[in-house]
């Protein structure tokens, strides 16, 4: 067999660190506004890193890892904005909402929610992941992800104050909660430093 050019160049493809279940101090790196579209509701999605541990700055180092153009930072939640329309799924949704604000608050002293989603960016907040099972295509996919009912305060994460959760188990594409494994990616630009872009 002839050797093709750039054998010596080309990166294999290696396996790469897989995040453990547990609890972690995360940092917000950016966040996004997105309207809902055919009915869904508007959401806001965090961009987020670890902040504190062993595993501090796993995502960014996922994201260096990659070698393709169009690189995915996997680092993402969305989280539900309330309708305001006084169905029963938006009383939930405005107590999840809430709950995630109040433990934003809590994490950063001198913060209060001020209704700007980009004053979130920078600030710290707990995070609980679970193992996650989708199945596609009659294909259980296994995954490690945070999901917004798992958004805690710090010093619950610091302190071990915390009952890990269930594995969640899904049904079809991932929807809107972008995890660890999805290919619901935010892209973010090449190069990018501290201040990582949507």
């Amino acid at each position: 067999m002839k050797q093709f050019n750039g054998y010596a160049e080309t990166q294999s493809y290696s396996t790469s660190e897989k995040l453990p279940v547990g609890g972690y101090v995360l940092k917000i790196a950016n966040v996004r506004y997105e309207e809902g579209q055919n009915g869904n509701s508007d959401r806001i999605v965090f961009m987020f890193d670890i902040e504190e541990g062993d595993y501090r700055g796993f995502f960014k180092k996922q994201f260096d890892a990659q070698t393709s153009e169009d690189k995915k930072w996997k680092g993402t939640v969305a989280v539900y904005v309330p309708k305001d329309d006084g169905t029963e799924q938006d009383g939930w949704t405005k107590r999840t909402f809430k709950t995630i604000m109040e433990n934003i608050e809590t994490s950063n002293p001198g913060y209060s929610w001020n209704w700007d989603e980009n004053s979130l960016k920078g600030k710290l907040i707990g995070g609980l992941f679970a193992e996650t099972y989708t199945v596609i295509d009659g294909k259980e996919i296994k995954y490690v992800s945070l999901v917004p009912k798992n958004i805690r305060n710090v010093d619950c994460i610091r302190k071990g104050n915390y009952k890990l959760p269930d594995p969640i188990k899904k049904n079809g594409a991932t929807g809107s909660v972008s995890t660890t494994n999805s290919t619901d990616f935010v892209n973010v630009a090449d190069g990018a430093g501290e201040e990582i872009p949507f």
